[in-house]
């Protein structure tokens, strides 16, 4: 409640109101608190929840993580598990550095707690975020998900290679390795999400040695809300098939449907939607695929959530884990301790 009624009307004037420039605000910020140890264990006093569980042979603390496309390049880690997150995903990286789209980039929709964006996985390239990684002085403490992207340069018939020179810079660091094939905002990359080039794709991983370590981190594949029942159906063949060790289910919509009306003026931005519009598409696409692989994939349940209420809905339709995102810039900090409390009732 103080966030919403103090810090957020902040950060929302933040660089006259644009998105970004506030998330860029809000990393500087945080990157600097993760190099002060002290203000570090006074968060964790307060945000800190413990509500174990072992998915894909990992353990984790509690089962909220934070979502891909937050801390693209890592420059925050420590400060993620103070602030109540059991698991931490970053990224999406790709193998070359690359600036994205074009600004403005980034929208919020406030009416509808949600969030445009065509960010075109702007990162500093996988060997800065394995450099950084590395120069930790000390494991974050909950496990480390890593996500993999397409590089804007790369043609797709040259992607596994694309996917692997990433993969073995980064292997080494991960808890676990996530396949983004379902990014609406990199040309093509959904392509990747048909049935054989994403055979090929995930084959080549799975079967990858890592370099630097005895076993090979699990590897997750993320897909788009907007696949039919038949596109899932192939995906799940695809994992089945390659011993892929869970689904990350789903990455942000190119529909606009659940906008409040205030928000429709910006219903023609293109780029993918989060956020609360999400929830109800999320929460059918998790129940459909653990209806259809009887629960043996772990799904990791991401879209929608901005109460623990949400984050409900998605463990009971067949969610291990689940991961925010939006849901932290409308409702702030104390939601990912609130979501871990939630799930342990």
């Amino acid at each position: 409640m103080i966030f919403e009624r103090a810090v957020r009307p902040v950060l929302f004037r933040v660089g006259g109101g644009d998105a970004e420039t506030a998330h860029d605000w809000t990393m500087r910020r945080l990157a600097a608190l993760s190099r002060r140890p002290a203000a570090l264990a006074l968060l964790r006093a307060r945000y800190a929840y413990r509500a174990p569980r072992t998915v894909f042979g990992v353990d984790f603390p509690n089962p909220v993580g934070l979502a891909a496309g937050m801390d693209k390049n890592g420059t925050a880690l420590p400060a993620w598990p103070a602030l109540g997150f059991g698991f931490v995903e970053v990224g999406t990286v790709t193998r070359h550095a690359q600036p994205g789209n074009p600004r403005p980039r980034m929208f919020r929709l406030r009416d509808s707690e949600a969030v445009i964006n065509r960010m075109g996985f702007n990162n500093a390239g996988a060997a800065a975020l394995a450099d950084r990684i590395a120069a930790l002085p000390r494991p974050i403490g909950v496990p480390l998900g890593i996500s993999l992207g397409k590089s804007k340069v790369t043609p797709l018939d040259e992607a596994v290679g694309d996917y692997l020179a990433s993969y073995d810079l980064l292997a080494r660091h991960a808890d676990y390795i996530a396949v983004n094939v379902s990014s609406p905002n990199t040309p093509g990359l959904r392509d990747l999400q048909d049935r054989d080039h994403l055979d090929a794709l995930v084959a080549a991983l799975v079967s990858r040695p890592a370099p630097g370590r005895a076993t090979p981190p699990p590897v997750l594949v993320k897909i788009a809300p907007d696949l039919s029942e038949r596109g899932i159906g192939e995906v799940l063949q695809v994992c089945a098939d390659r011993g892929v060790a869970g689904l990350i289910a789903t990455n942000t919509t190119v529909s606009r449907a659940g906008l409040a009306g205030a928000d429709q003026r910006l219903a023609g931005e293109a780029g993918g939607l989060s956020g609360r519009p999400l929830a109800a598409r999320a929460q059918e696409v998790v129940r459909f695929v653990h209806r259809q692989t009887g629960g043996a994939l772990p799904i990791i349940g991401v879209g929608g959530i901005v109460d623990p209420d949400d984050a409900s809905r998605l463990f009971d339709a067949g969610a291990s884990l689940a991961q925010i995102y939006s849901g932290l810039i409308y409702r702030g900090p104390a939601l990912a301790r609130a979501v871990a409390r939630g799930s342990s009732r």
